[in-house]
């Protein structure tokens, strides 16, 4: 892919391409990612992720990547790795950065710097069963950004940020569906 306009690293071009193919071919937006994961030991587990399907292909990645799970020793854990609700952070994190940085170029926004912090509530009760009046996730997140550009972009940003995959998954739940099955 040739390089075209490019503003806060992103290739302003090839994602106007993309629109613009998918505009006239809207089925090529429809992706499915994946992982597999497999238990280690007690809280410790590790997924890998290799392909994914988009643009009415199967893609693999350009290398398999391997995230681990863990707990920490205050949760039984041998915190080998980040815990899946920390994970979760990460995930919103990236996505509201992805999504603030993509499209800000694409609106040709200049970001010289983004930064975020983000913090979440939980009550292990829920997750415990201890109690059924306590939820078993997050009860609330609370996302900061501390961003290098200019003073009215500000806004512009917190809105396109709300664009993000991951934001609307957490904010408005998504259906999960569940099989357990014999191996």
């Amino acid at each position: 892919m040739s390089e075209g306009k490019i503003l806060n690293g992103v290739n302003v071009s090839a994602v106007e391409s993309t629109v613009n193919a998918i505009k006239k071919k809207p089925e090529l937006a429809k992706f499915k990612f994946r992982l597999s994961n497999k238990w280690i030991n007690g809280g410790h587990n590790r997924s890998i992720v290799n392909n994914f399907y988009g643009a009415n292909q199967q893609n693999p990645h350009l290398k398999t990547f391997e995230l681990e799970a863990d707990e920490p020793p205050i949760l039984a854990g041998e915190d080998l790795a980040p815990n899946p609700v920390e994970h979760l952070l990460n995930a919103l994190s990236a996505c509201l950065t992805t999504t603030i940085v993509y499209h800000a170029a694409i609106r040709g926004i200049k970001i010289d710097e983004l930064e975020s912090e983000l913090e979440g509530d939980i009550d292990i009760r829920g997750f415990l069963g201890i109690s059924n009046e306590v939820r078993k996730g997050y009860q609330n997140i609370r996302v900061n950004f501390k961003v290098k550009t200019d003073d009215e972009n500000l806004n512009r940003l917190k809105v396109l940020s709300k664009l993000s995959p991951v934001f609307d998954l957490t904010s408005n739940g998504t259906k999960v569906d569940v099989q357990i099955e014999r191996k």
